[in-house]
C-alpha cells in the first residue's frame, strides 16, 4: 500500500533541496533558476518511530524495518498555471496523483537567490498557488458537471449514480467559486466516499513548510510570523526548517547528527517533523510485527480492520484471514515481550471486525 506526499511550491523556493535531504540523495537537481525540476523525482523515506527500537530490543530482533512514505518533488508552479503557464498543465497532472500536499514556501531574504515575483512574501506566494489549484479544480468540476448532466438521463444504476455525484458537484462548485478549498466543506457520511471519484486537488490534506535561512533556523522573522498566522487562519499545520541545513545533516553519519543538531540549538531534524506530519496528514496509523528475525512497522488508514492490516503484509493473509493474535504496545512493554503477555493474559484473539488500534502488535493466523 503506497502513500504519496507531493512537494510543491513556486519555482526556486527550496523544494528540490528539501527533497534531496529527505531522501538523502542528490538525484533531484537543485539550481538557482525556475523550472530546474521538470519531471517529478520520487523517493521513499522511513518514518521515524522510537517504539520500533524498543520493541526490537525486547524481542532480540536482528533487523529493524520502519514503515515508509513516498515523497514526490513536483515542478514549480507559477501564476497562470491553470491556463497552461510555465509547466502548469504538467504540474497539475502530477499533483492529482498524490495523496497529500507539502507546500514549501520561502521565508527568508537573500538577494543572491532569485524569486519569481521579485520579492519575498510567504502569504502572497501561498495564495498564488492556492488560486491556481482552485481554478484547476473549478475547471475540472465544470466539465464533470456537463458530463454528469447527460448521464442522469440514463436508465438504472448508472443514471442514479450520476444524479448522486451531480448533487455533490453542485454542492462543491459554489465554494470553489467563492475562493475556498474543498477541505473547507463539511461533507456527510454518504458524501465522503464519493470525493475520491472527483480527484480534486484542494480536497487533499495540506502542510505548509517554511524554508528559512540557516542563521534563522531557531528564531522568528517577519516572514515566519506572517506564514504562521496565515496557516493558523487556514487551520493548516506548518513546519519551519532550513533546507540548506537539512541537506548538510543528510550528508553526516548517523552518529554525528545528534552533536551537530545540539550545536545549532535543535532537538531533532526538521525532516523528522515533516515526515511525521506527512504521516498524520494522511490519517495513517502504525501496527507492528515483532520477532527474532525482524521488528517491522506497517501502515494502514485509521479505521482499517484486521484483515486489511493482514493484507498489507500479503494478499494471501487477507484472503485466508482467520484471526489476529493481538498485544497492545503498552502491554508488550509492561510484560517484557510476547511470552510475558501470553502468561499475563494480555494476548487477545481478534476477528474480522476488529478495528486496528495505533501500535497494535499482530501475529496473523490464516489459511492459504
Amino acid at each position: 500500500m503506497g502513500f504519496k506526499c507531493g512537494i510543491i511550491g513556486l519555482p526556486n523556493v527550496g523544494k528540490s533541496t528539501l527533497f534531496n535531504a529527505l531522501t538523502e540523495t542528490a538525484n533531484a537537481q537543485a539550481a538557482n533558476y525556475p523550472f530546474c525540476t521538470i519531471e517529478p523525482n520520487v523517493g521513499r523515506i522511513s518514518v521515524p518511530d522510537s517504539r520500533l527500537k524498543i520493541l526490537s530490543e525486547l524481542a532480540l530482533s536482528k533487523t529493524i524495518l520502519p514503515t515508509q512514505l513516498e515523497f514526490v518533488d513536483i515542478a514549480g508552479l507559477v501564476k497562470g498555471a491553470s491556463k497552461g503557464e510555465g509547466l502548469g498543465n504538467q504540474f497539475l497532472a502530477h499533483i492529482r496523483e498524490v495523496d497529500a500536499i507539502i507546500h514549501v514556501v520561502r521565508a527568508f531574504d537573500d538577494t543572491d537567490i532569485t524569486h519569481v515575483e521579485g520579492s519575498v512574501d510567504p502569504v502572497r506566494d501561498c495564495q498564488t498557488i492556492e488560486t491556481e489549484l482552485l481554478l484547476s479544480d473549478l475547471e475540472a468540476l465544470e466539465r464533470r458537471k456537463l458530463s454528469l448532466a447527460k448521464r442522469t438521463k440514463f436508465q438504472g444504476k448508472e443514471g442514479e449514480d450520476a444524479k448522486t455525484l451531480l448533487t455533490l458537484v453542485e454542492k462543491i462548485l459554489p465554494i470553489l467559486e467563492a475562493g475556498k478549498p474543498v477541505t473547507s466543506i463539511q461533507f456527510t457520511k454518504d458524501e465522503k466516499p464519493l470525493l475520491p471519484v472527483l480527484n480534486l486537488i484542494t480536497a487533499k490534506p495540506l502542510l505548509f513548510v517554511g524554508n528559512v535561512a540557516e542563521s534563522e533556523v531557531t528564531k522568528d522573522n517577519e516572514h515566519t510570523r506572517d506564514l504562521r498566522a496565515y496557516a493558523t487562519e487556514r487551520s493548516t499545520p506548518v513546519v519551519f526548517i532550513s533546507a540548506a541545513i537539512e541537506a548538510e545533516i543528510s550528508q553526516l553519519d548517523e552518529a554525528e547528527r545528534g552533536g551537530f543538531l545540539e550545536t545549532i540549538g535543535l532537538s531533532e531534524t526538521g525532516l523528522s517533523q515533516i515526515v511525521r506530519e506527512g504521516y498524520a496528514l494522511l490519517n495513517l496509523i502504525t501496527f507492528f510485527t515483532i520477532g527474532p528475525k525482524e521488528a517491522r512497522a506497517w501502515t494502514v488508514p485509521q479505521g482499517a480492520k484486521a484483515p486489511q492490516a493482514a493484507g498489507v503484509i500479503h494478499t494471501d493473509f487477507e484472503h485466508g484471514f482467520i484471526c489476529a493474535e493481538t498485544i497492545s504496545y503498552d502491554d508488550y512493554l509492561s510484560c517484557k515481550g510476547e511470552q510475558g503477555a501470553k502468561q499475563s493474559g494480555k494476548l487477545r484473539l481478534e476477528g474480522k471486525e476488529y478495528a486496528v488500534q495505533e501500535a497494535d502488535i499482530f501475529h496473523f493466523r490464516f489459511n492459504v
